[in-house]
């Protein structure tokens, strides 16, 4: 009786026990399934975003490929613009060239993924982040350098402005000085005296005072003339000179001394008379002892000079 009582026991343990063991790998299975089937899904849904990542990426290869070109393009124009730049203003040549080296890495930068064919455009849109970055820094230096080309446009026209009026004013100072000189010379020729009237000649001796054409008969050569009136004339004491040539063309004279500045010519002069002019008409005769020298026959010269100036000549011959 105890002993089917055991035998009882043992068989509800072990039946218990086959159930639970059933139960478990029952529950195991079921959850197993589940994330089988979960990652079944899962590995569909990645496949089916990765198809459709690649789609996109299909769809936006050309329009990638496109902005870069675009991009590359943009950045040669920014090279030609800082090229015109350094033209306009070589003073800013390192920072300018700075510049240029960056879009010029850029430039390499888009050849390079070009030739890859494997950009994404993450990249594309980093690079049109620097372009625009770029530009924005080009763009300054334009303003700056506009900015100067004007100012130098208008300091080159206020400088010409200022040299055509100085060229304005030089010619009209030049201009009035002609006229002044002009002006100068004429009233330099108005105020210059003339001599006229002429009796020039040889005289016997200083007390007779007679006139004679025999060269062995003369003691004297003597001029008289008359100085004209002029009003515009300097008035005042004046020196007249006389100065006689001989046929020779020897100059007669006192002492060699006998020295006068004649405009920038230094001459002999034979004989001289102070006089007092008032701008009024005036007889002049001057006397020139011939003394041991002796006088040849021939034709003699004679001119007269004031205030540094010709104002008369005459003649004689002598027999």
């Amino acid at each position: 009786m105890e002993k089917n009582e055991n035998s009882n026991d043992y068989k509800s343990i072990y039946l218990g026990a086959i159930l639970v063991l059933a139960l478990g790998i029952g529950t195991m299975t079921f959850f197993w399934s589940k994330m089988r089937n979960e990652a079944k899904e899962c590995a569909y849904t990645s496949l089916r975003y990765q198809d459709t990542l690649q789609g996109m990426n299909k769809m936006l290869k050309g329009y990638i490929g496109d902005m870069s070109t675009d991009l590359k393009s943009d950045f040669k124009k920014m090279l030609s613009t800082y090229d015109r730049l350094l033209e306009k203003d070589a003073s800013k040549a390192d920072s300018l060239n700075a510049q240029k080296i960056k879009i010029q890495a850029q430039i390499e930068k888009i050849e390079k993924l070009q030739r890859s064919r494997n950009f994404s455009a993450a990249q594309v849109l980093k690079l049109k982040e620097e372009n625009e970055s770029l530009r924005g820094i080009m763009r300054s230096y334009v303003v700056q350098i506009d900015s100067l080309n004007t100012l130098n446009l208008e300091l080159e026209l206020n400088l010409t402005e200022t040299t055509n009026n100085l060229n304005r004013t030089t010619e009209e100072r030049d201009q009035f000085k002609q006229e002044v000189a002009e002006k100068t010379e004429q009233v330099k020729k108005g105020s210059k005296l003339s001599a006229y009237g002429f009796n020039s000649g040889a005289l016997k001796s200083a007390l007779k005072a007679k006139p004679t054409s025999r060269a062995r008969q003369a003691a004297q050569l003597q001029s008289t003339f008359t100085i004209s009136e002029n009003p515009i004339a300097r008035s005042g004491k004046k020196m007249v000179f006389m100065q006689i040539k001989g046929p020779s063309g020897k100059i007669f004279q006192r002492m060699s001394s006998y020295m006068t500045q004649i405009g920038k010519e230094s001459i002999s002069y034979t004989e001289k008379k102070e006089i007092d002019y008032q701008n009024k008409a005036i007889d002049i005769s001057i006397y020139y002892d011939v003394r041991e020298e002796g006088l040849s026959k021939g034709n003699y010269k004679v001119n007269i000079y004031c205030d540094e100036n010709l104002i008369g000549s005459d003649s004689f011959t002598l027999k």
